[in-house]
């Protein structure tokens, strides 16, 4: 049963497996190098989820803005009763900002089915049958590729080997290995890997503390054990996907970094202060200004209104008043 349903999961991304092989045989044409070939291929890849790479990092940044309304929230609809309507109310504020809680785990799942895309294709690539006849042997028979390119000549050359800088790509890190001096590639590789998603991830951290924002416990649990969970999954499959993860890694942590120079991961980018609008919204009340004494109007100058001017009088001589009786009878008296 588990045979029959990845033969039919197979059929289904027949299309998409020679697709992703014709490529690497174009890329292997124009430099034949196997390792070279597949970093442009990631490339390729990483090109077409960059656009989602974007959306779920400004989501992540909308996540750490809204992180105190979502404590408001919670402690409002505190309690098992209020559960209901919490994620009913969370709802309603990830839609309206255009939020999404799992936006920053969106990069690693979108990463799933090209890992097993690339895994099938590397997996064809060294394919071996058994010949028939009186001395039956393993040759090489590759899949996936234009049988006339020059990766499958060379690879039909090699016995099926994808050496690169002196390892075989198709290798694990615990295949079997001539000596523990060629295993070390294979675990560079893997810690490579491995740093480069915590490196990823100390580079959100760090941005976030910069701008006065803290992750979310539950999202800083997670990505401290991804990255753990992948280096099980690392050792697991062939170096050429690993090579892969390095690769794409590398370039989600050159896009952040453009992104932070554009100010796009800036949690505070677009928020604007709310003028009211209308009577529902709430109104500051300001103390009102006293107003400065408006002038008197100014009277009209027609000619009716106009007082009529009359002549100056005529200056008097000045004439000496008389003296009181009183004041005369004094001065006689004192003579």
């Amino acid at each position: 049963m588990i045979g029959s349903l990845s033969h039919s999961v197979g059929s289904i991304f027949q299309p998409i497996f020679r697709a992703f092989g014709w490529l690497l045989a174009f890329f292997y044409g124009l430099i034949p190098n196997y390792a070279i070939a597949i970093v442009l291929l990631t490339i390729v890849i990483m090109g077409l989820l960059t656009p989602f790479t974007i959306k779920s990092t400004k989501s992540m940044a909308a996540m750490q803005r809204l992180q105190p309304e979502i404590k408001k929230l919670q402690v409002k609809y505190k309690g098992p009763e209020n559960r209901a309507l919490l994620n009913e109310e969370l709802m309603r504020l990830y839609k309206e900002e255009n939020a999404n809680p799992i936006g920053g785990c969106l990069p690693v799942l979108l990463q799933a089915p090209f890992l097993f895309m690339l895994y099938s294709v590397i997996k064809g690539l060294a394919n071996k049958v058994l010949t028939k006849g009186p001395h039956p042997y393993l040759k090489s028979l590759p899949r996936y590729i234009p049988v006339h390119s020059k990766m499958y000549t060379d690879l039909i050359h090699s016995g099926g080997q994808i050496k690169a800088f002196g390892m075989d790509l198709n290798l694990k890190l615990f295949s079997a290995h001539s000596s523990w001096l060629t295993q070390i590639p294979f675990v560079i590789f893997v810690l490579a890997a491995v740093g480069l998603q915590y490196f990823q991830m100390a580079q959100i951290n760090n941005r976030n503390a910069k701008m006065g924002t803290k992750m979310p416990a539950q999202q800083l649990a997670m990505q401290r054990f991804l990255p753990l969970l992948f280096a099980f999954f690392y050792m697991a499959i062939p170096a050429a996907v690993v090579l892969y993860m390095i690769i794409s890694t590398t370039i989600r942590i050159i896009t952040q970094m453009l992104m932070y120079r554009a100010g796009l991961m800036d949690p505070h980018r677009g928020v604007q202060k709310k003028l009211p609008s209308g009577p529902d919204e709430t109104v500051v009340a300001e103390t009102p200004a006293i107003e400065a004494p408006k002038p008197a109007p100014a009277k009209s100058k027609s000619p009716q209104s106009q007082p009529t001017k009359r002549p100056a009088p005529k200056p008097t001589a000045y004439k000496p008043q008389p003296q009181s009786r009183s004041k005369a009878k004094r001065k006689r008296k004192a003579r």
